[in-house]
């Protein structure tokens, strides 16, 4: 299952990041997840929220150039050497991860973020090891 990633194009100034944050807040938008990358002008920010469609909705209505994108949230076990295992797999498979980050949602399991190249290979295959999968559905229920 595929979950929606709220993304965030934002320049790289004091306080923006913080103006992004209050619009979620002030529309009732939880964040889940976020990962924050930066050049010298302007950040990416990655975020896993409750409620995506609103979250874009609210930030493009203030101004910022908002998408979704199609990820996996995966649930991993808690041990060395899980997410390794994980990562392997996937490139035995010819799929490239683009990007990962964490997500906290529980201390009984590990959770991750993953944009690969082939969703929906790579779902396939985790599915098939064992790996569960949290859809955008059932992050708006947590």
């Amino acid at each position: 299952m595929v979950a929606k990633q709220l993304s965030v194009f934002i320049e790289n100034r004091q306080g923006r990041l913080g103006e992004v944050l209050n619009v979620l807040k002030t529309n009732g938008v939880n964040i889940l997840s976020l990962s924050l990358a930066d050049t010298t002008e302007y950040g990416l920010l990655r975020l896993i929220v409750n409620n995506p469609e609103l979250g874009k909705t609210k930030l493009a209505e203030e101004g910022f150039s908002t998408m979704l994108t199609s990820v996996l949230v995966l649930k991993i076990n808690h041990e060395a050497g899980s997410l390794q295992g994980l990562l392997k797999t996937l490139s035995d498979n010819n799929i490239n991860v683009e990007y990962m980050y964490g997500l906290s949602i529980d201390g009984e399991e590990a959770s991750v973020v993953l944009k690969a190249s082939d969703l929906v290979k790579a779902e396939e295959i985790l599915l098939k090891t064992g790996v569960k999968t949290l859809s955008s559905d059932d992050i708006l229920s947590l």
